[in-house]
């Protein structure tokens, strides 16, 4: 079969209504024979999933579920999410997937708080689960999705007596269709709703992000709770008519082999799977594989290599989306490729359907010019319908009918994006806005460093100091004062942080971004931290007390060369100048003033009374006050007579 372009692969099915179930059924009346699922060892064709879809939908009818009612999954990857997902939507009811890691205090609140009305979960989930609806009232109803256990429903066993309930024949493409909660890297997470209307443009746009083909294989190794999975790796392949392999998790050492196995030919990544394996043993390699396109979230610069050179995947696209607005940017399928970018705004395979636009909007909200960072503002077909339960992070989500995103970007005149950092991620440190981002960025490419978070703390004069927490590769070493001098050669001053600490491990959000809120929490990180502040007022301490015995010399010796500065100085410039001269010699002048205003002071006077006089004496004076300020603990580049520090 030649190589299609979007348009055609999405103009090889019959028109639909923008919903699930008519996306679904174009795709499944042209080929029904064609499998559509694989798991495992077992294969489902497009006709067999569709006949499962219409008995899990009566089925739930059956157990009371109807229009707007929510129904959580929280399990590892199986067909039952898709199951699930397309039975809702052809009821009218809404999916709310939940991380399957999540402990019971964080599943409790995003069910307690999308109310839901029953739950499909896994054997292993099922004491979470249990214990984190067990306050929801009414209780939810169970079903297990994997094997019958404590007496529960499985949900296989459910949908062979689905009974007769009459479908809804009304659904509409602006139904809510799930709710997925954002990754809280900020707080609690919000429950961010989407429309079947939303579903299926990303489903679309993503066969055109990837050029998707109808013959292709589709893996899925990210978990399904997550907007990555449901909208780009779900959504293409029944967009496409493909065919969707769905691994129950992400194996690294498994990866290669399975892909090799399965025969897939386009995955989708986050940068946290792309960095794994190219740093995984490259014994873990199988060379047969057929992937011809990697797509996910930027790559690093390794990463990028290690695929295209050494794992040999012809196309690697990298691209930027929220779980707000899934899908907006990419980097062309055909290129050029930019580093680590966002891409360019997308576009719909069709050319009449009008797709991202954007603005970037400086705090005042004026928009600023190309190369300025300013706040991502979009509007998308697939924006979400709003925060589900919260009427104010809505309202303050929208600016004059654009989505504020919260990111901090900056366009280049190519029209490429880059992202610099979450808007809440700034630290205001000297009167300057620093992206935590980048500070992240730059320290992460140490080689002994395998993850970084760079976060504020509370300064003792206001404004913020930067705290870097690192976590150090494994047989690997690295000091603070490294760190520290990492930074510094690669970053402008106000930058550098002042504290260092390290870690075993960071905390993460479910979807495996740091979440630096809950490092801000931890109250025994600035005791563990170095500082280097202190650190750089001990070490001036300590040289003081070594130069005890060398001012005391001193001081007798700058009584004579006072008097002999003085004398000079009367000869030529009068008494005035004398004065100045003893004044910046001054005992408690020094403790009063910065080392660097009387430094300043002395080398414009020393220069004026050397020029002035062409002496010897001079140049002996000149001599004294450098020494004087050694003693006085100030840095080496720092001297009087040095060509710093003017």
């Amino acid at each position: 079969m030649k190589h299609l372009t979007p348009f055609e692969v999405i103009s090889l099915y019959p028109r639909h209504d923008y919903t699930l179930p008519s996306l679904f059924e174009t795709r499944a009346r042209k080929n029904p024979s064609k499998p559509f699922i694989r798991f495992k060892d077992h294969t489902w064709t497009w006709g067999e999933f569709g006949a499962a879809i219409d008995a899990t939908a009566r089925m739930l009818l059956a157990r009371g579920i109807r229009h707007g009612d929510r129904v959580a999954i929280m399990a590892t990857n199986s067909p039952a999410h898709v199951l699930l997902m397309f039975a809702l939507a052809r009821i009218r009811a809404i999916m709310v997937p939940v991380n399957p890691e999540f402990g019971v205090t964080e599943a409790k609140y995003v069910m307690a708080h999308a109310g839901v009305s029953a739950i499909a979960c896994s054997t292993d989930t099922l004491e979470v689960t249990r214990e984190a609806s067990s306050e929801i009232k009414p209780s939810p109803w169970f079903v297990l999705v994997d094997e019958a256990a404590a007496g529960l429903p499985l949900l296989t066993e459910m949908i062979k007596t689905p009974g007769d309930a009459k479908l809804p024949d009304d659904v509409a493409a602006d139904d809510t269709f799930a709710i997925i909660y954002s990754s809280g890297t900020t707080g609690f997470p919000k429950g961010v709703m989407h429309s079947q209307r939303n579903f299926v443009y990303s489903a679309e746009r993503h066969v055109a992000r990837v050029e998707l083909q109808p013959d292709d294989r589709a893996l899925c190794i990210l978990p399904m709770f997550h907007i990555n999975a449901l909208f780009y790796s779900v959504a293409s392949a029944v967009a496409a008519g493909a065919t969707l392999i769905i691994a129950p998790r992400f194996s690294a050492s498994q990866f290669w082999q399975l892909a090799a196995d399965t025969g897939a030919t386009q995955v989708n990544v986050i940068m946290a799977v792309s960095t794994i394996l190219a740093r995984r043993p490259r014994s873990e390699f199988v060379r047969e594989h057929k992937l011809r396109v990697v797509n996910g979230a930027p790559f690093t610069r390794e990463a990028m290599d290690v695929f295209k050179h050494e794992f040999g995947v012809k196309t690697v696209i990298e691209g930027f989306g929220m779980t707000e607005i899934p899908g907006a940017f990419s980097n062309p399928f055909h290129g050029p490729h930019r580093l680590a970018s966002m891409g360019k705004p997308g576009v719909h395979p069709d050319p009449a359907v009008t797709w991202t636009q954007t603005r970037i909007l400086d705090d005042e909200g004026r928009d600023v010019a190309d190369g300025v960072t300013g706040e991502l503002a979009v509007k998308v077909p697939t924006l979400m319908q709003g925060y589900y339960r919260d009427p104010e992070q809505t309202a303050s989500a929208f600016r004059d009918g654009w989505f504020l995103s919260g990111d901090l970007v900056r366009r280049e005149a190519d029209g490429y994006f880059f992202f610099v950092a979450r808007k809440k991620d700034i630290i205001r440190r000297r009167g300057e806005n620093i992206a935590g981002a980048e500070i992240d960025r730059i320290i992460a490419e140490h080689p002994a460093v395998s993850e970084v978070a760079a976060i504020a703390v509370d300064a003792e004069l206001g404004e913020d100091e930067i705290m870097v927490v690192v976590v150090v590769k494994p047989n690997a070493t690295v000091t603070a004062d490294e760190i520290r001098a990492w930074c510094a050669q690669k970053l402008a001053a106000h930058k550098v942080p002042r504290f260092v600490a390290f870690a075993d491990k960071l905390p993460h959000t479910p979807t495996h971004k740091v979440a630096k809120h809950l490092l801000k929490k931890d109250p025994t990180l600035r005791g563990r931290a170095v500082d280097f502040d202190a650190a750089r007022v001990g070490r001036h301490r300590q040289f003081e007390g070594t130069c005890d015995e060398k001012r005391s010399h001193h001081l007798a010796e700058r009584q004579t060369h006072r008097g002999r500065i003085d004398g000079d100085v009367r000869n030529l410039a009068g008494g005035q100048v004398a004065a100045l001269l003893r004044a910046a010699l001054a005992a408690q002048a020094w403790r009063h003033r910065s080392p660097i205003d009387h430094l300043r002071a002395i080398r414009r006077q020393v220069r004026h009374l050397a020029h002035s006089a062409h002496t010897r004496r001079m140049q002996r004076a000149g001599d004294v006050l450098r020494e004087r300020a050694q003693c006085r603990g100030l840095p080496r580049g720092h001297r009087a007579g040095s060509p710093r520090g003017t």
